[in-house]
């Protein structure tokens, strides 16, 4: 498979012929705040779904209008802290911004009772096939088709607690009601709602990604920490999400950071 990627714009490829011979293409040609307008070609029967084995669950890929294909291989980063987590008692997660499920299925699968939130009802449908192909059907999640930050809100109210809070936000985005989503604007609050979740927790965990060139890993650390200034000796790690080939070249995918008491 052959699609553009913003940190490989001034690396050399190497192997023409095999990149040459990918049975999917995605052209981009921009449009729209994150430039995901473009079209795919492919080779015969290309445009059918496979299932990708991510260790303990599977996760069907396939082409979308957006140019993705339903997995983020850097997630996996995630993914482990997840289930190291949850394998030392953080059994209760909320996924937000959940898309496929990759987390869910990582969290489900170590024993979790899991939230599932997106704004997307096909990305949650998605989501929901994939934990039928890992044999988590009867898992315990939630599957929550809404606003991520409205969501937050109302669970805070409610008084419900998290052990581990899992956010992936996009750069921009539309939640349901015809919610307008833009990172630096919104995620302030968003994180601060987080915070207040994971009160009820003896010691709460928060896993923020970005994949967004608007926010260095120095920026969304500190604004992890202006939100959880309340909480006692707040300590976030970042981590650069990174593609690794086999000859030790590395393709840099976005920031993990990860906070907790």
């Amino acid at each position: 498979m052959d699609r553009p990627a913003a940190g490989a714009e001034r690396m050399v490829p190497r192997e023409a012929s095999r990149w040459a011979s990918a049975d999917l293409r995605f052209e981009r040609h921009g449009g729209g705040p994150d430039g995901h307008v473009g079209r795919w070609t492919s080779a015969p029967g290309a445009f059918a779904p496979w299932t990708l084995e991510a260790g303990a669950f599977r996760l069907e890929l396939r082409p979308t209008t957006s140019g993705e294909v339903g997995c983020y291989p850097e997630h996996a980063a995630v993914w482990a802290v997840v289930a190291s987590a949850v394998a030392a008692g953080r059994t209760r997660v909320l996924n937000l911004f959940a898309h496929t499920g990759g987390t869910t299925l990582a969290a489900a699968s170590a024993g979790a009772t899991v939230t599932h939130v997106d704004a997307a009802r096909t990305a949650v449908a998605w989501a929901r096939r994939n934990a039928a192909l890992s044999g988590l059907t009867g898992a315990p999640v939630r599957w929550i088709v809404d606003d991520a930050a409205a969501f937050t809100a109302r669970e805070s109210r409610r008084g419900r607690a998290y052990d581990v809070v899992v956010l992936d936000p996009p750069a921009y985005g539309h939640g349901s009601g015809a919610r307008r989503w833009h990172l630096a604007a919104d995620l302030p609050a968003l994180l601060a709602s987080c915070r207040e979740l994971g009160e009820g927790s003896a010691a709460p965990l928060l896993i923020v990604t970005s994949h967004s060139a608007a926010l260095s890993a120095e920026e969304l650390a500190e604004l992890v920490l202006h939100a959880w200034r309340g909480a006692a000796r707040v300590r976030p790690a970042a981590t650069l999400l990174r593609l690794a080939t086999a000859d030790g070249r590395g393709l840099e995918a976005g920031t993990m950071i990860v906070a907790r008491p």
